[in-house]
Order: C-alpha cells, then structure tokens, then sequence
C-alpha cells in the first residue's frame, strides 16, 4: 500500500477542465434557446414544455452518430463540421415524419478532454441546432482515459421533435402511379466513410490528407478532400415549409442516409408496391463520380453505401406534382422528378434502378 493519496486527476480525469468546457460553452448553447424550454445545462435532466399550439401531439425521437467521418477530422482538425453532422442525421430523421425538432442532447466521449476540440465540436453542433430551430437542452462529456487513442472522441447525437397525430407522414397513403421527386445532397454526408478512406488510401497512401487537399474537383473548384467534409445537408427547413401547404398531397418521405437509396426508400413503401428510379434523372456530383472510378465501385454497391447526390426523397401524388415543383423552386430548391411508384409483383425487388 502507497503512503500517497490517489485522485481521479492521477488517473486521467480532470473534473474542473469538464466543468470549465460546461461554462464555456453556455455562450454558444444559448444562442439555441426555444420558447418553451425550462431552466438552462447543466441539471441532472433537462425540461422542455409541449408547445401549446398542438392539439394531439406525438413525440418523434431520433439518435444517430458521423461513423468514421470522425477520423478524418482528427487528421485535418476540422471538428467543427462533424458536430453539425451529428445534428443534421438526427434532426433530418426526424422530420421524415413531419416532425418538428424540438430539443437535441449530445454525447462527448473522449480518452483526455481537449477544450478547444471539444468547443469546436460544440460550435458545429449548436450551428446544427439553429438551422433545425431545435435547442441544445443538454448532454454528456465523458472523459475514459485508456478506453479511446490519443486526440480521438467519439459523438452521438439524440433529437426529439413534435407532430399533430394525424398529420404523421410514414409512406402508409404511398400509392401506385405516385411520383418520387429528389432533393439533392452536398456531398456524402456522414455515410460511406469507411469505403471512401479505403479508396484514398489505396489512392494516395498515408499521405491521402496532404493529397487529396491538393486535388481540385473541376465543378466546384474546391479540393477533394474539402468536398468530402462538407457538413450534412439540413433539410428540416425546406420539409416543414411544404409540409405546411402541401401536406395531404405527400405521402412518403426517405432520408437517404446509411444504406442508400437501395435500403432507404423502401422503408416507406408498403409491400404491394415498388420505387422504380431512372438514374439519368439528376446530375451526378464529381466526388462521388471520383470514388466510383478510383474504387472501381459497382453500380448496385454505390447505391447501396452512398446517397448518390440525393439527401431526401420525396413521394407525391401525381396530380400534384407541378404545385410542389413550383414551391420548392419558390423556396430556391433544386428539385429532381426521378421516376414513380408502381404495384410490386412478388418476385420483384422494392426498388429498381435504371
């Protein structure tokens, strides 16, 4: 037994460098702030009011995380952008269902807390917030010396919303002949990362940092590696705006997140029927085109693992097709008509891609 007394510091954890990091923050947090929240961080639960303009209302919960978009920003430092990547997975989940995001919670987890990483984090994330009009009510930071590497952490993000009881959109009124239009993405997003370092490394080797900053994508004139770390799309706006005058006439919506079109579309259409989507329909971004020559990726696996420049799919009724164009162009809002819904025959995929 050692005479010297032993403290949490001793092992890794600095308690006054958290909550140092919880008071500078309370800056940033505040500029999220909602109407109806209760009291301000830093409780052992954070309170939120039912917004008194619902009349039945239903809560809608999301939790997501970046994946491995995380390591490329230990490599380039730009944390900023995956905290607002960590609200814009939740945020954009919820609001599929017509939801309106209300509050966000976020969850830090680091081997040794950096105050300036973990702040530029915060930044991106309250950023995120304030485009979802949702407030940052709360969190964890969690410092475990021994369980993450040296300057790496970890995110995960959790997002509640609202939405009156019967003004749900789950894909249950989708209908043969109903058209599927497209909402374009930015970039990945915060999905196929895992195969995307893949092709850098093969590409470029340990070095795919240095160059792939120093490729420049001709329609953009930014670098590739620049264009990989674009944030995630919020489309929270758009959605809540033409849910508001054309609600009846939307009959699904599809984040396409993890998965891709292949696995994301069919998650709103009932079983009798098919999504039946022509490529040709929508321009193709450089980076993703990029990726599939350099990785010699297949067709069916591309749509399987990225969004393929579409960030939210939308199905519609047919006879309202040129009413909702009108309004997203309205909005500024690039908008794609990709193909339609048809009845499935049961030998036949939910969707089909040509």
């Amino acid at each position: 037994m050692k005479n010297q007394s032993s403290t949490y510091l001793q092992s890794g954890v600095d308690i006054d460098k958290a909550e140092k990091f919880t008071q500078n923050i309370k800056k940033l947090v505040s500029k999220t702030e909602r109407k109806e929240q209760i009291g301000s961080i830093g409780g052992f639960g954070a309170l939120f009011e039912i917004p008194k303009n619902y009349r039945r209302p239903v809560l809608v919960s999301g939790t997501d995380g970046v994946g491995t978009k995380l390591m490329l920003a230990y490599l380039s430092g730009m944390h900023k952008v995956v905290g607002l990547d960590l609200v814009a997975m939740s945020v954009n989940d919820i609001a599929v269902l017509g939801a309106e995001p209300l509050y966000f919670l976020d969850y830090y987890a680091c081997g040794s807390l950096s105050l300036a990483v973990a702040s530029d984090v915060m930044s991106g994330i309250a950023e995120g917030c304030k485009q979802a009009g949702c407030a940052l009510i709360g969190g964890e930071t969690a410092e475990m010396p021994g369980l993450y590497a040296k300057n790496e952490y970890d995110l995960a993000g959790f997002a509640v919303g609202i939405v009156e009881k019967d003004q749900i959109i789950d894909g249950g009124n989708i209908c043969s002949g109903d058209i599927i239009l497209g909402l374009p993405s930015n970039g990945l997003h915060s999905n196929g990362f895992s195969l995307a370092r893949l092709i850098l490394e093969e590409a470029f080797g340990n070095s795919y940092l240095e160059k792939s900053n120093d490729l420049i994508l001709n329609s953009t004139g930014k670098s590739l590696f620049s264009s990989l770390m674009t944030p995630t799309r919020i489309y929270v706006g758009v959605l809540r705006e033409l849910i508001k005058k054309h609600f009846s006439k939307i009959h699904g919506i599809a984040h396409i997140t993890g998965g891709g079109m292949v696995k994301n579309i069919p998650r709103i259409l009932p079983r009798n029927l098919r999504a039946c989507i022509e490529k040709k329909a929508w321009p193709k971004l450089e980076l993703m085109d990029w990726l599939v020559t350099q990785g010699n990726i297949e067709e069916k696996e591309f749509y399987s693992v990225f969004n393929a420049g579409i960030g939210m799919i939308l199905v519609v009724d047919a006879n309202e097709v040129k009413q909702i164009l009108k309004t997203l162009e309205s909005f500024g809002e690039d908008v794609y008509v990709m193909g339609k819904v048809e009845d499935r025959q049961s030998k036949d995929s939910q969707i089909e891609i040509f």
